[in-house]
C-alpha cells in the first residue's frame, strides 16, 4: 500500500516538472505546393529550437505527400495523436469541420488586408470548435494567396466557364462555379497537372505560385487573375501535446508560430505578383519559371460577380451546411465577420 502511494506521488512529481527536451512529429504542406513549403515552412521546423526558443526540442518534419496519408484526414490524425503538429490544409479538412470555411468564403477575402481582418475575427471561433471536436488547438492561420483561374480553352470572362469542367478544392468554391454554369470537379492538387493535360478538366483554380511550381502553365493557355479566395491554411497542435507543455513553453511555442504565420503572410504577398509575371512571360520574374500564358483582363462585371458572392451564394450555401453540424455556426460568423463587414 505504501509502495503504491509512493509510486503515485513520484508520478505526480514527474508531471509537475517542466517537459524535457523531445521530438515533435510534424506533418507539413505538400512539396508540390512550392515555395512557401520549401523556403519558409520547412526551414522553420528544421531549426525548431532556434525559431521557438524551446531548447532541446526538435521537429521530425514530413510533408504530407511523402507520408502516404491523405490531406483530407489531417484533423483525424491530430485527434488521434499520430502527429503532434500538422500544417493544416483547411479547405481539404473542411468536410470534417465546415466551420473552417467561414475563414475564406468565396468573395470574402479579395485581398490580403481583408483576409487578415477575417482571420482576426473568426479564427477564435474555429479554434474553439477544433479544441472541442478534434482535440486540436489552432496555432495560426495564413494564406497561400489569391486563388485564380487557369484554363486551356480560350476564355475572356467568368461567363465563359459555362459548360466547362473546373477543378475546385472545397464545397464553397464548387457552389460558385455551379452558379456561373461550370461543372465543379474536386481533384487533389498533385493530380491537377495531369488532369489538365488529359482533358479531365478544362480549367483549374489555385495560386499563381503553386501553379508555376507544379507546371500548370505547361498544360493551360489562359489565366484570369481574379481572387476567388485566399486559400487559408493553418497550424494545429494536438491538445494532449499542448497541455503537456509548461505555461512558459506554451508561450514560447505560440510566439514562434505567430512569427511563422506573419512571415508567410508577407512572403505569400511577395510571391503573388512575381508569379503572375512568371506565368505570363512578364518581368520581373524572380521566383519561378517563365511561361507565356495569355493574361485575361479582369472585367468590371467579373469583379461585381465575385464581390456579390458572399451574400448571394457563398454565405447562404455555407450557412446551411455548417449549422447542420455545428448549430450556431453561422450566428457566430455574423456576430464576428458579418458585423465587421456590415452585413
Amino acid at each position: 500500500m505504501i509502495r503504491t502511494i509512493l509510486a503515485g506521488a513520484a508520478a505526480l512529481s514527474v508531471l509537475a516538472l517542466p517537459v524535457a527536451a523531445q521530438t515533435l512529429r510534424v506533418m507539413g504542406q505538400p512539396v508540390a505546393t512550392g515555395l512557401i513549403q520549401k523556403n519558409v515552412e520547412q526551414p522553420f521546423f528544421e531549426n525548431f529550437a532556434e525559431e521557438t526558443g524551446l531548447d532541446g526540442f526538435t521537429a521530425d518534419y514530413q510533408p504530407v505527400d511523402v507520408t502516404g496519408i491523405k490531406d483530407t484526414e489531417q484533423l483525424r490524425i491530430l485527434k488521434d495523436g499520430l502527429f503532434d503538429i500538422v500544417s493544416l490544409r483547411l479547405s481539404q479538412v473542411s468536410r470534417d469541420e465546415p466551420t473552417i470555411l467561414g475563414l475564406d468564403l468565396v468573395g470574402l477575402n479579395p485581398d490580403y488586408a481583408a483576409g487578415k481582418e477575417t482571420v482576426a475575427a473568426f479564427a477564435p471561433v474555429v479554434d474553439a470548435r477544433l479544441q472541442e471536436k478534434f482535440n486540436t488547438k489552432l496555432l495560426g492561420v495564413w494564406p497561400f494567396g489569391p486563388q485564380v483561374l487557369f484554363c486551356e480553352p480560350e476564355i475572356a470572362s467568368l461567363a465563359d466557364l459555362k459548360g466547362l469542367k473546373v477543378r475546385v478544392y472545397d464545397q464553397n468554391l464548387a457552389e460558385f462555379i455551379s452558379l456561373v454554369g461550370g461543372t465543379p470537379v474536386p481533384i487533389g492538387f498533385p493530380e491537377v497537372q495531369q488532369s489538365l493535360a488529359r482533358g479531365v478538366v478544362d480549367c483549374a483554380i489555385t495560386g499563381p505560385s503553386s501553379a508555376n511550381s507544379a507546371g500548370w502553365p505547361e498544360v493551360s493557355s489562359y489565366t484570369l487573375p481574379i481572387a476567388f479566395q485566399l486559400a487559408m491554411n493553418g497550424y494545429g497542435i494536438n491538445l494532449d501535446t499542448w497541455n503537456g507543455l509548461t505555461p512558459e513553453q506554451q508561450e514560447k511555442l505560440q510566439a514562434g508560430f505567430d512569427t511563422l504565420s506573419e512571415r508567410i503572410w508577407s512572403y505569400s504577398e511577395e510571391l503573388f505578383d512575381d508569379a503572375v509575371n512568371c506565368n505570363t512571360g512578364a518581368q520581373p520574374c524572380e521566383t519561378g519559371t517563365s511561361y507565356d500564358l495569355k493574361l485575361v483582363e479582369i472585367s468590371d462585371a467579373d469583379k461585381e460577380l465575385v464581390g456579390t458572392a458572399v451574400p448571394d451564394v457563398s454565405f447562404p450555401a455555407w450557412k446551411e451546411v455548417c449549422d447542420a453540424t455545428n448549430p450556431g455556426c453561422s450566428d457566430a460568423w455574423m456576430e464576428t465577420v458579418g458585423a465587421q463587414r456590415g452585413m
